[in-house]
């Protein structure tokens, strides 16, 4: 499979949308009113709850045209099959780890959030190649380090949505911290 991978523009937005829409949760609508805003949320996970679809759709859509919301999309065939929420570390407002490095504030740290390969795609590496155009990204733009949070034990595919301990490892991510359900890894640009 031949794949594209270009950051997420402004001008992407309707591809943006229509794969949260169309594809990205056709096997766990209920998740479909995401579009990946819950990162950006500034009441944490209390505040999203509360908000409705088309709230998290305009707030996504005003949030990447201000480029406050960025990530990585791929194509095949000219058809949108994946997704990566990749960002400055700084830009999210949660994670499941908070630093108290100055790295963050110096704009040094990138995170990977959440990977959305479309249902039919999957593994079939596209996370792999979403997670290699992210990094290679982040290097090209003078981070030093990416971080991850993948959960801890065997998930569903749905709620494997950080990515799995094992595609950080093969694209070299060590663990950096552990905690009770996740772990914090790290790789150096």
């Amino acid at each position: 499979m031949k794949l594209l991978i270009k950051p997420l523009t402004p001008s992407l937005i309707d591809d943006f949308i229509y794969y949260f829409e169309k594809i990205a949760f056709t096997d766990n609508p209920e998740w479909g009113g995401c579009y990946c805003y819950f990162h950006h949320c500034p009441g944490g996970i209390q505040e999203f709850e509360k908000q409705t679809k088309e709230e998290n759709k305009s707030a996504a859509i005003e949030s990447i045209k201000t480029r406050k919301l960025n990530g990585f999309i791929a194509y095949s065939n000219g058809k949108t099959v994946g997704w990566c929420k990749a960002d400055l570390k700084g830009n999210f407002a949660n994670l499941p780890f908070k630093d108290d490095e100055n790295l963050v504030e110096n704009n040094k740290i990138a995170a990977v959030a959440c990977f959305l390969i479309a249902p039919t795609q999957r593994r079939q590496g596209i996370a792999r190649k979403l997670l290699q155009g992210a990094c290679s990204t982040f290097n090209t733009n003078g981070y030093t380090i990416v971080e991850g949070y993948p959960r801890k034990g065997k998930q569903s595919d749905a709620h494997s949505y950080n990515g799995p301990i094992s595609l950080y490892e093969s694209e070299g991510f060590t663990i950096y911290k552990e905690f009770e359900n996740f772990y914090v890894m790290r790789k150096i640009l």
